[in-house]
């Protein structure tokens, strides 16, 4: 996350990030704004203020520099889930939304993913990972019921939490508000996804009987491993 302090001198704030942070961030928001063919050295220098030579004397090539943003928002993501779970039952979830300051994460996911590469794979995986750690998690402070198959459960939530980035405009235009946006958990319209989000993933839509039923035809389709008999 970008951190700035005061500066005494004239009472404006001070960027302290490193210059490959600086670097780092640009790229990311350059992603986000321009895609992953729009985005070149030259470009995500010119956002950083820095020389298109400094950005590879830092990351190499672009392919390093964009490992170096998967990295990050991996990162960024993990706190994030990890903070809010860690509170508990306590959890305040409105000011978790209001404090979760992803700035342009969400933009560049949904600009990366549909890059069909080595890269988004590893990116993806290690969604599923830190989910399978933050689930984990959820069950021990009580947040999350104990699941059958945790690895499979983190799995579909990151696909389908990604699909709805892939899918932004879409979201914005039948719920009018749009993930990938900065601020996105302080939109006036976030209500109208969360509300509708929250009641499916916490409270389900099927009733009982028939997720009964549903679960007893998984089960009797699927050998011991996962896979179709």
């Amino acid at each position: 996350m970008d951190s700035a302090r005061p500066s005494a001198a004239v009472g404006a704030p001070t960027d302290d990030r490193t210059t490959s942070a600086r670097i780092r961030d640009a790229a990311i928001e350059c992603y986000a704004r321009f895609g992953v063919g729009g985005t070149t050295a030259r470009r995500v220098a010119r956002e950083a203020g820095v020389s298109p030579g400094l950005v590879i004397h830092h990351f190499g090539s672009m392919d390093g520099l964009r490992a170096a943003c998967d990295e990050h928002v991996a990162a960024v993501i993990r706190h994030t889930k990890q903070e809010a779970i860690g509170a508990g039952l306590g959890l305040d979830v409105t000011a978790a939304w209001r404090d979760a300051d992803i700035g342009h994460l969400g933009g560049y996911l949904a600009h990366v993913l549909v890059d069909d590469s080595p890269a988004v794979d590893r990116l993806v995986d290690d969604l599923v990972t830190d989910a399978v750690d933050y689930l984990t998690q959820g069950i021990e402070t009580g947040l999350v019921r104990p699941l059958d198959d945790l690895h499979g459960a983190a799995t579909v939530m990151v696909l389908w939490s990604l699909g709805g980035l892939v899918l932004h405009r879409h979201m914005q235009r039948l719920l009018g508000v749009d993930p990938t946006e900065p601020g996105f958990g302080t939109d006036p319209s976030f209500p109208a996804y969360a509300g509708p989000a929250y009641e499916i993933i916490g409270e389900g839509i099927f009733t009982q009987a028939f997720a009964s039923h549903i679960r007893d035809a998984v089960a009797g389709m699927t050998g011991p491993t996962g896979g179709t008999t």
